[in-house]
């Protein structure tokens, strides 16, 4: 490709680039760029909302660039202060480590692990004594971390801010000097941190990074960002059935937007809006598990929605014999979400989202009390949602 077609496909789906000109002059330079992405990994497990910058990161790997991937193992231990409204947990380099080990599996099932460079930030860390740190930190004014809005506001409130979590910026940007970045890459809440790396390369006479910052991804309610905690993820580590059902939940508008930002490609406008999904959540489950497992979770997500046929869906069984005594639907409902599915929900939402529109059905008769007692024998299926249904064993 040509620097401009390149430009041109780098640029997709990016929230703001700082700035293309300048991206666009070192592509065509014609030697392999030094593209960063540093992770921290405070958790084991990663959902498709951190794979939006490890997916611009293999955009540039395929075009040639030379992939950057630093593992906060220092920084981990610290915590990334970027958008907290508390301060975090701390870590042991342990647990750290014990993630980062399950992180990157993860992440090199989108990149390629033998064109990944990996590198440790506790490397230069923990070697500097304390002289070097008071040096680099007279290098960042105090007026600029507080300009942080996160850290104004946390300020303005009466929250604490501890002085550790104000090194974090300073810290990101002495990486970006170490493993000397062209590019960094970062959601749009990491663009401060970001722009200190430039400042920071100036300084060491380097030609700065350029930002590259991309949006955070919207989870599948379509409103708020993809996370664990609002329930709206798609863990890349989730069962292919799973993954390709949550992804057939999603809207048509944020299917789109799954499109630009996890793909790097427009929908095809030709295909009926339901099969384009199909097309979206087979391709998506296919990255993260396999074709065959995409192609069977398609067919299982048909036999389950599109034939309405549950008493041949491959579904969780729950044993009738270790159910709590004396469940009424209500609390057998209440119990499976939680059990089955990891859901907790209170008996108003069940009875407004679930019992009032009909969702509950036990093999095919819809449940309209949900204090009767119900009763169950081995094969019954009860659905829960549309995404969600269990089939009872003895």
């Amino acid at each position: 490709m040509t620097p401009e077609e390149q430009l041109d496909l780098l640029m997709r789906g990016t929230a703001k680039v700082l700035n293309p000109s300048e991206l666009l002059e070192r592509l065509k330079s014609g030697r392999p760029l030094r593209v960063k992405l540093g992770v921290d990994p405070t958790a084991p497990d990663i959902h498709l909302g951190h794979t939006v910058a490890i997916e611009k990161l293999r955009q540039f790997q395929m075009l040639g660039h030379q992939a950057v991937l630093i593992i906060g193992d220092f920084t981990a231990t610290i915590g990334d202060p970027t958008g907290r409204s508390v301060t975090r947990p701390p870590l042991t380099r342990d647990e750290v480590l014990a993630n980062a080990e399950t992180y990157t599996e993860q992440a090199f099932k989108i990149l390629d692990k033998e064109k990944t460079e990996i590198v440790y930030n506790g490397d230069w860390f923990r070697k500097m004594t304390y002289e070097e740190v008071l040096k680099l930190n007279a290098r960042v004014t105090m007026q600029q971390i507080l300009a942080r809005e996160d850290f104004r506001s946390r300020i303005d409130s009466g929250k604490e801010v501890r002085l550790h979590e104000m090194q974090y910026p300073v810290m990101q940007g002495w990486d970006s000097v170490m493993v000397k970045s062209d590019v960094e890459l970062g959601g749009t809440d990491q663009l401060f941190n970001i722009l200190v790396g430039r400042d920071l390369q100036r300084e060491e006479g380097m030609q700065p990074q350029i930002a590259m910052v991309l949006p955070l991804l919207e989870g599948l309610d379509g409103t708020r960002k993809m996370s664990k905690s609002y329930g709206n993820y798609v863990g890349v580590s989730e069962p292919a059935e799973t993954m390709f059902g949550k992804l057939m939940s999603a809207s048509d508008e944020l299917m789109d937007r799954y499109y630009t930002v996890l793909l790097g490609e427009s929908r095809d406008e030709a295909l009926h809006p339901m099969e384009a999904k199909k097309l979206l959540a087979w391709k998506i489950t296919a990255r993260y598990h396999s074709s065959d497992d995409a192609d069977a979770a398609r067919a299982d997500w048909e036999t389950r929605f599109s034939k309405r046929d549950l008493a041949a869906a491959d579904l969780p069984e729950v044993s009738i014999a270790a159910l709590p005594d004396e469940l009424n639907y209500m609390s057998l409902v209440a119990h499976l979400f939680e059990t089955v599915f990891d859901l907790k929900k209170s008996n108003g939402v069940l009875r407004k989202e679930h019992f009032t529109p009909g969702a509950i059905q036990l093999d095919g008769e819809k449940i309209v009390d949900p204090f009767a007692l119900p009763v169950l024998h081995p094969g019954a299926v009860l659905r829960l949602s549309k995404k969600h249904a269990v089939r009872f064993a003895a």
